[in-house]
């Protein structure tokens, strides 16, 4: 890999976690934990080599569509990941952020998300956001209305209002956009998945089911932007 043209922040949909299970006569459940563990190696590496932030697709606003017994096991095994993997990242000078409503999440669940952000605030290695309960569109209506809110107020003027202000009003405030979005399970679409920071963002679609994504897999993707030509709409 060229060091001098990575990219500073990789987003990733992990797609692929019931698929993988049922393609070997499993439970759903076991998908999403060998997905977790997928999802902890993998940034794990990606603070190895150097990312300053990789954002991961793992609930979205759409997910509580899924049957009331997947969702549950679901948040369970997010609950007990947050809880485990805080100590680990706190020792691995990883920084984990939570984009998404949390409100709408268990209350258990918040105390947890609460008490991950807060022990690992102050690391300075990889920034690790998991978009919980996150839906882009839902994340930019949010956007509008404390916008809204701040002109009503009289803080900002209608015409003060540009892109920077909506990106400072997004999950992702004072974060680089995606340079790279990865997509696992062969399918092609961005599934309501940062739809304002994504619109320069090299797409990489990738065969794997996401349990068996390896950091092989990371490095190529990697290499594949690497020789891609990113123009931002310049001739």
């Amino acid at each position: 890999m060229e060091q001098e043209n990575m990219p500073k922040h990789i987003a990733i949909i992990m797609d692929g976690n019931r698929r993988w299970a049922r393609q070997r006569g499993l439970d759903i459940k076991l998908g999403h934990k060998e997905g977790a563990k997928t999802l902890e190696k993998i940034v794990r590496y990606a603070n190895k080599i150097g990312l300053g932030y990789i954002t991961v697709y793992a609930f979205s606003t759409e997910n509580w569509k899924r049957t009331e017994e997947e969702v549950g096991a679901l948040m369970l095994l997010l609950q007990n990941y947050l809880e485990d993997y805080s100590k680990r990242a706190d020792t691995e000078n990883i920084k984990v952020n939570v984009l998404g409503d949390i409100s709408a999440l268990p209350k258990k669940m918040q105390k947890s998300i609460n008490n991950c952000m807060e022990r690992t605030k102050d690391n300075t290695g990889v920034t690790f956001n998991i978009a919980l309960n996150y839906g882009g569109r839902d994340e930019i209506v949010k956007a509008v209305k404390k916008i809204a809110k701040e002109i009503k107020e009289e803080k900002i003027a209608i015409d003060d209002i540009t892109e920077e202000t909506i990106s400072n009003s997004l999950y992702t405030a004072g974060q680089p956009d995606p340079d790279l979005l990865i997509r696992t399970s062969g399918e092609l679409r961005t599934s309501n998945f940062l739809p304002w920071q994504i619109v320069y963002s090299e797409f990489i679609f990738v065969e794997k089911n996401w349990p068996d994504f390896e950091e092989k897999d990371l490095d190529e993707a990697i290499k594949i932007y690497q020789t891609r030509n990113r123009k931002f709409g310049a001739k």
